[in-house]
């Protein structure tokens, strides 16, 4: 079998990857608390609202969080592709990884919402579950022409979109606190019109759920998530890996700098343009909870302009020494991912056992909760960087 050189790496992926886990890890500084302490604040305001998920409808910079870390395993694909290629790996050794690292994921995703539950909750909404249910599909399309990944992605969109549209809309007297849907939320942020067929738990993925997710063992029947999270959103969910496929194999091109960094900003602003003309009009919301084609778009067009921006400085201007601090939480990303889910409270106790409850009030009781979080983000940072210095990195 003919061998291929071994693609570099590129900093920028990493640089992307570490910002994304850091504003999943940020979670620890509590900005919401603080706002809640200083309420004439709108500085503090605008940064809660900036570190949580909107309710329906709506994009914060937090909702990117997801879409991102999604976007980037589709990046990353065609250069572990080349890379295995070069190392003589056959199309069925590859094949065969691919679809068992998806496995893994989807186990690893339900693990990590089981830690505090009585027995396993079967419950497949955790991004590493999401990418592990479609990752055996997009590694497929990347052997595929882009023709044929382009093709893929409009297939996704389009009969997604139809799955929803065509699925009944409930009676008139539907009864939405049975679904964990309250009044009050519907008065904030219910949808009519063509837009009701995405309403909260009592869409078509929500239908699927009280199928599928009875069909393992439960403490207690499944009638809807509290969020809105479906399973069938791993669905949409590779098309976000299909755009970052795309963003990828652009990359790898030999394409000039200025011509990929074009490339991703004129992709961003279409993306971004589709997804809010699609809300807009009525015709799909923009709606992360349940992953709608014009979320897709919208947060896509994000992303390649966040690709953009990071590969333009770190890897093309050659920022690279600025970019450590990312690249420490990028390069071990799954970690990172499993120690901010698993050993935060932890962390943050021990904080309090050996510097003391009152430690972090030196600066005020508004701020307490920041500075504890801004300690326990340190400690995170600094196990990745040990991690780092060690070669210790979690891949799958």
């Amino acid at each position: 079998m003919k061998t291929e050189p071994v693609p570099l790496r590129l900093v920028s992926l990493d640089a992307y990857r570490g910002f994304v886990m850091f504003l999943m890890m940020a979670e620890v500084l509590r900005l919401c608390r603080v706002a809640a302490q200083l309420p004439e604040s709108g500085f503090w305001k605008f940064l809660c609202w900036h570190q949580s998920h909107v309710e329906w409808v709506g994009c914060s910079l937090h909702d990117l969080i997801q879409p991102s870390f999604s976007f980037l395993v589709g990046v990353a694909l065609p250069f572990s592709i080349a890379s295995r290629r070069a190392r003589g790996q056959t199309f069925g050794q590859m094949s065969l990884h691919a679809w068992l690292r998806g496995f893994i994921l989807i186990l690893l995703g339900v693990a990590l919402r089981s830690t505090h539950a009585r027995q396993t909750n079967w419950t497949f909404e955790d991004t590493l579950s999401q990418i592990g249910l479609g990752y055996g599909l997009l590694f497929l399309l990347g052997f595929r022409p882009v023709r044929d990944q382009w093709i893929a992605l409009a297939t996704i969109l389009v009969g997604y979109w139809l799955a929803f549209a065509l699925y009944p809309l409930p009676a008139p007297d539907f009864d939405y606190a049975t679904v964990r849907v309250s009044s009050d939320w519907l008065n904030d942020h219910g949808l009519s019109g063509l837009a009701a067929h995405w309403q909260k738990n009592s869409n078509a993925a929500w239908a699927f759920d009280t199928w599928f997710l009875n069909l393992f063992s439960r403490e207690k029947v499944f009638i809807a998530n509290g969020g809105g999270y479906a399973t069938l959103s791993f669905i949409p969910t590779l098309g976000t890996m299909v755009l970052g496929l795309l963003a990828g194999g652009v990359l790898r091109s030999d394409r000039p700098a200025a011509a990929k960094l074009r490339w991703f900003a004129v992709a961003g602003v279409i993306g971004l343009a589709l997804g809010w003309l699609l809300n807009a009009a009525g015709v799909c919301p923009n709606v992360k909870r349940i992953w709608t084609p014009a979320w897709v778009l919208f947060s896509g067009g994000w992303c390649f302009l966040l690709l953009a921006a990071f590969y333009g400085v770190v890897d093309v201007a050659g920022h690279k020494r600025a970019a450590f601090p990312l690249m420490v939480i990028g390069m071990n990303s799954i970690a990172a991912y499993c120690i901010a889910h698993l050993f935060d409270a932890f962390v943050f106790q021990n904080l309090i056992t050996h510097l003391g409850p009152s430690f972090f009030k030196f600066a005020g009781q508004a701020f307490e909760p920041l500075l504890h979080g801004a300690a326990v983000l340190l400690v995170f940072w600094l196990i990745l960087f040990w991690m780092c210095r060690r070669k210790l990195f979690l891949r799958i």
